[in-house]
Parts: C-alpha cells; structure tokens; sequence
C-alpha cells in the first residue's frame, strides 16, 4: 500500500514502536498480523488535530456515537481470525476503516459493511486516498450480514452484538471462524467470542475474556 497523503520517518519510527509494544507488552504473537500493523499509517485515520494520539495504544472518537479501536484490540482480533492469503473475509462495521486497511495487508479478498452513512462515505473516501479496495466496501445493516457474496472463511464484527447474529453463522463456509464481542457494554457483560463453523449446523465456541466495544446496530443488534 502506497498512501498519497504524508507518511513521514516520524509516523514510521512510531509504528514501529506501536508493534514493538504489542509484542512485547500485549501478547500478539502472529507476525503476519504485526507487520500488517506496521504496514497501515494509523495517524491518517485521525483528524489532523488528534494526530498525537494515532500511535498510542487507546481508542479515539471518530464521530457519529463511534470510535476507532486500539491497536491492541485490532490487533488481536485479526490474531484470532488467523487471516491466511487468498481467504474471503467479511468486516461487520467499517467505521474509520482502520481494521479494514489491515485486513487487506493480509488477503486481497476482503468485504466491509457499514451501518452509518456518514462513517460509509468518510471511510470511502480515506481509504481510497490510501489507495485501498473501495469495491470492498457497503453500507447497509452488517448484523445481516453480506449474503451475496457468502460464504466467508472469516467475519469480524467491530462492534458489540446482543447475542450471536444467527445470519453471519450461516454465511460462513466449513471451517470458518466468527470474532464477535456478545453483550451488553454498558452492563459490563460483554465477551470476545470466536466461532468455527464444524458443520453444516455444528459450531464450536471459545471465549477470550471481557471486552468493551460500541453496539452493533440493525436487525439483529441493538436498537438505533
């Protein structure tokens, strides 16, 4: 990824102390993933004003009730969903675009739907100035998933769903995994959950601990 827009020494030297940082500090093991989070210029998803805060390892208000997720959290999502090349993933929640930039340092075929027409037209126009897929992505109701283009051999959803979206289970083929955060933020319930499609009505569940995410919104998310 080339971006037209400035990526200096500076934003490169604090990139590579953000991965040293989730190595070293934060358990992230794949380096496939680490080097995708060296790769993606990080302070080109903030406003101009907040640039200090790209590298730092915390989330940051993005407009519209959102927010793009720390380094950490992203990091460690695309950990478990052990992204490999040529695979078809699907992001459920574009917003900044920020997750979206990494997963397509991992695989060319990379899907993202958006709920908030704001978030949809601002994520398009960055990511196109990254030079990014902008094909790639939709809005529309990402609790339902993107059916036309099932199945996935992986989704990722970016946000908080009140139980499992019964759509993205089916829409992903054998063998493949679902990283949803499931509960109520606000209630303090909610867990990073990962599920592998066994079979075709199979699923196998794992739990990774708390979590802390905005609310998926749609038909099978929480109320707008």
């Amino acid at each position: 990824m080339t971006p037209s827009l400035p990526d200096t020494y500076r934003h490169r030297g604090q990139r590579r102390s953000l991965v040293t940082l989730l190595r070293e500090q934060r358990g992230i093991r794949d380096e496939r993933v680490l080097a995708a989070i060296g790769a993606v210029p990080r302070h080109l998803f903030f406003a101009s004003a907040f640039e200090a805060h790209a590298y730092q390892d915390k989330a940051f208000p993005i407009g519209e009730g959102q927010t793009i997720s720390q380094p950490s959290t992203v990091a460690y999502q695309t950990e478990l969903l052990d992204v490999r090349p040529g695979q078809r993933i699907l992001e459920i929640g574009t917003g900044s675009g920020y997750q979206f930039a990494v997963l397509c340092q991992l695989t060319e075929q990379v899907q993202s739907i958006e709920f908030n027409p704001v978030l949809y037209e601002r994520g398009r126009q960055r990511l196109a100035a990254l030079g990014l897929p902008t094909a790639g992505l939709h809005l529309g109701d990402g609790s339902l998933g993107l059916p036309a283009l099932a199945p996935y051999d992986g989704i990722l959803v970016t946000a908080g769903a009140p139980a499992l979206p019964p759509a993205l289970l089916r829409q992903l083929r054998i063998g493949g995994r679902l990283v949803v955060p499931v509960g109520a933020a606000d209630l303090g319930q909610q867990q990073l959950l990962r599920i592998t499609r066994e079979g075709p009505e199979t699923f196998a569940r794992e739990a990774f601990g708390d979590c802390r995410f905005v609310p998926l919104l749609g038909a099978a998310g929480w109320a707008s």
